[in-house]
């Protein structure tokens, strides 16, 4: 084996012996320090995988087909893949697209691109043809490779570059299934560790989405955290919910399972089905789950039954856990799902990790080689309440290379000696930090982006409101919905009917999924300059969500008690 390979096992195995000991592992870990030729899928993949038959991969259909392929098989058949690929013309730094499904082609393709030095980008299916014009251009994508359901799509994107199909060759489109001919020879490493490996654009809040760029270091061994918050072992069954085309996929359907040397399964639904997948999960010993909370309100729905025998650890990512999907899995299973935070710009960078007490609604606490800081965002000094922010003066080796194409917004994200999240938390006096929301104040409500800046201008034209700020409101079935602090105009009283014209305009004025469903009469906190602090507002939601005992004099108007609201409209 290499230093390289080494050196990634040494430390995933430092981080695994330090079970319910996050403190302690920060203080003993460190990143692997690989420099000069590297490359992941070669000096990783293929080195703990050649010759060996644990199975690598298990897919299994909704029909009953089922296949499983060995480390072994992956190291061939992805060498057959990157040899053929060569072929084709395509070579380092080159970007190819992959736009497949949970299906074998898309681990052969994902490691064959990488062995020839070329960069990934992993594209959802439910992409556009609008879509891919951009992204085809912007990324300066060199291949494609999809499936035939979505090859029409590509008849309208111009650009100079190879089709490839993953069924017959047809109309220009040459097939994927060509490259099990080409010899299954080693790869030989033409790679740095600090070249492109992978681009991902992010579903972002503006106009533009960003592309992010990573490393050979970057995201593959970054992962390191990610392996380390989900508890993946080696000899693992472990199972993901996730689309590929979105980095949770590359997470944890790809990088933290195999340096884990665990065996990825997957279960291909065209329908989610509680049961069924809980019976498959059953079936093949899972020992490790990853799902968002969606998934686990609709297993808890759906009844969840006894736990697997062999299920050991339960994680959720994705969005915030609510404590009442975590109570119920403890009283069901007696496992505790653990939740964490990362980005598309980053691996893991907070986690409840395996053995340690988790406070219900908490991310956790930093993992290890991660420099997390809490900064408020408008002094810019260290605080309990602000911005997750990563030091660069100790520049964690998980964090992307940068925006490519986007010098400027990198710059902007990596200011005053910190790379900026643009999210915002708590920290309490045992370290315990707890997601508030974003710095731009954009949310989700019932999975739809709201923008409070487009509510705010609807609630000032009532005659009755002078301010208002709009933020989530955490709630238990749609997530969070609008709530609206109103600072009402001279001459108006905080009564029942103010708050019932103000709602009522609202209702009239916006689009259902932007409906303002709580109100509450307030002055509003700013800062010297005058600006309205949200983040002191989001932070009063998540002190009432925790149980806190709310000020005197407080009054929350909800939309739902207010029967005149539904039979007015």
């Amino acid at each position: 084996m290499s230093r390289a390979t080494e050196q990634i096992r040494a430390a995933r195995d430092l981080l695994l012996s330090f079970h319910g000991r996050v403190d302690e592992a920060r203080a003993a870990f460190t990143w692997p320090e690989i420099s000069g030729p590297f490359n992941w899928a070669i000096d990783w993949f293929d080195a703990v995988g050649r010759g060996n038959d644990r199975t690598a991969l298990w897919i299994c259909q909704v029909d009953g087909r089922e296949d499983r392929w060995s480390y072994d098989d992956i190291v061939r058949r992805s060498d057959a893949v990157a040899g053929w690929l060569r072929e084709q013309g395509l070579g380092k730094g080159d970007t190819v697209m992959l736009m497949l499904g949970n299906q074998i082609e898309l681990w052969e393709a994902m490691l064959a691109v990488m062995k020839i030095g070329a960069v990934i980008l992993p594209t959802a299916e439910a992409v556009t043809s609008e879509d891919l014009v951009d992204r085809i251009g912007r990324a300066g994508v060199r291949a494609v490779i999809a499936n035939a359901p979505d090859t029409p799509k590509f008849a309208t994107v111009p650009g100079d570059y190879v089709r490839i199909t993953t069924a017959a060759a047809h109309d220009g489109w040459i097939s994927f299934a060509d490259a099990y001919d080409h010899p299954s020879e080693p790869q030989p490493v033409v790679t740095d560790a600090d070249d492109p490996v992978l681009q991902y654009f992010t579903s972002g809040t503006t106009k533009e989405p960003k592309l992010v760029g990573h490393t050979q270091l970057s995201y593959p061994v970054g992962h390191l955290s990610t392996t380390y918050f989900i508890g993946v072992r080696p000899g693992d069954v472990h199972l993901n919910i996730s689309s590929p085309g979105w980095g949770k996929h590359a997470w944890s359907s790809f990088f933290a399972p195999w340096i884990a040397e665990a065996t990825i399964f997957v279960y291909n639904y065209r329908r989610f089905d509680a049961h069924e997948l809980l019976r498959h999960m059953r079936r093949v010993d899972v020992a490790t789950f990853c799902a968002p909370p969606t998934v686990w309100r609709m297993m808890i729905q759906a009844d969840l039954g006894e736990r697997p025998a062999s299920l050991r650890e339960v994680v959720g990512a994705g969005e915030p856990l609510n404590p009442e999907v975590i109570r119920s899995v403890q009283e069901r299973w007696g496992l505790t799902i653990r939740d964490g935070y990362g980005q598309t710009e980053t691996t893991a960078q907070i986690g409840n990790v395996p053995g340690e007490p988790v406070k219900p609604g908490s991310m956790g606490k930093p993992l290890p080689g991660v420099p997390i800081e809490i900064v408020d965002p408008e002094t810019g000094e260290p605080s309990e309440i602000g911005e997750i922010c990563l030091r660069l003066d100790a520049r964690p080796l998980n964090l992307m290379h940068g925006y490519v194409g986007m010098p400027e917004l990198t710059r902007q994200v990596q200011h005053g000696g910190y790379y900026h999240t643009g999210d915002l938390v708590t920290r309490d006096k045992d370290g315990y930090i707890t997601y508030v929301g974003r710095t731009d104040d954009v949310f989700k409500a019932s999975d739809y982006k709201v923008s409070p800046f487009e509510l705010e201008s609807v609630l000032i034209e009532h005659p009755a409101v002078a301010e208002a700020a709009v933020v989530p409101s955490p709630d238990p079935t749609r997530l969070a919905v609008p709530k609206a602090y109103v600072t009402l105009a001279p001459g108006f009283e905080r009564t029942r009917e103010t708050a019932l014209s103000i709602l009522a305009y609202a209702r009239d004025h916006l689009a259902p999924y932007l409906r303002v469903r709580r109100l509450e009469f307030d002055e509003l906190p700013k800062t010297i300059s005058g600006k309205i602090r949200r983040v002191a507002l989001r932070g009063r939601e998540l002190a009432a969500q925790r149980g806190a005992h709310a000020e005197p004099g407080r009054t929350e108007y909800r939309y739902e008690d207010f029967p005149e609201l539904r039979t007015q409209h």
